[in-house]
């Protein structure tokens, strides 16, 4: 799941402030388990922009609407339907879909209202910690589920470092080692032999290869 969270209230009334009217556009993917950018948080995030704007002494419409997801061209024609009578859409989606969006509506203005963060999972009510870095070379057959790029402070492939001090990353005391999370797991599985054979430097061009990524299924394409 991407999580992201909310830019601050000044941040988005200086980036729309050349509007007089928006589409706040909200979806129900991602954003919304992570509570940032559902059909609630729309509702929340237009009414605080339309109450700083009276404070100011200004106006400010806005058209709520909230996609089944902002990365899929599947569910874009509700919003297709009113983009053309507004002059820019405040996006509560996910990096990659406000790109996507600004991709097919190249006339509109496509504004982010939050900060993308990193993949992660829920822990807990209202708690979500980062898991993956979507490297492009996946090692956790060899870790024991554990991954040493986004658990690791230093992204280190071959052991700790050294520093942690009573299981605890070094860089943060409030943050488990990695190394010392992968070192018990492959000992619960009796698998202590596999961190006895060194992996190779990281290859960073699975993450990059010169440019942004793409992955194709033949087999779904019509």
């Amino acid at each position: 799941m991407i999580i992201a969270e909310e830019k601050p209230i000044k941040e988005i009334l200086a980036m729309i402030e050349g509007y007089d009217k928006i589409i706040v556009a909200g979806c129900k993917g991602c954003v919304t388990v992570c509570s940032t950018g559902g059909e609630k948080e729309v509702g929340i995030l237009a009414s605080a922009l339309r109450l700083a704007r009276q404070t100011q002494g200004k106006s400010l419409e806005t058209r709520e609407i909230t996609l089944e997801r902002q990365c899929d061209t599947e569910y874009f024609e509700p919003l297709r339907e009113i983009i053309d009578s507004y002059p820019a859409v405040l996006s509560l989606a996910c990096g990659a879909g406000i790109q996507f969006l600004a991709e097919k509506f190249r006339k509109i203005p496509i504004l982010p209202a939050v900060n993308t963060q990193f993949i992660g999972v829920t822990e807990e009510q209202g708690v979500w910690t980062e898991r993956c870095q979507a490297c492009g070379n996946c090692v956790l057959d060899r870790t024991g589920g554990i991954c040493p790029v986004s658990r690791c402070s230093k992204s280190l492939f071959n052991g700790p470092c050294g520093g942690s001090k009573n299981g605890k990353c070094e860089i943060d005391p409030q943050v488990e080692c990695g190394w010392q999370l992968i070192y018990d797991r492959m000992k619960e599985l009796g698998q202590l032999e596999k961190l006895e054979e060194p992996m190779p430097i990281k290859d960073w061009s699975t993450s990059r290869d010169g440019g942004p990524r793409k992955r194709v299924r033949e087999d779904l394409k019509i």
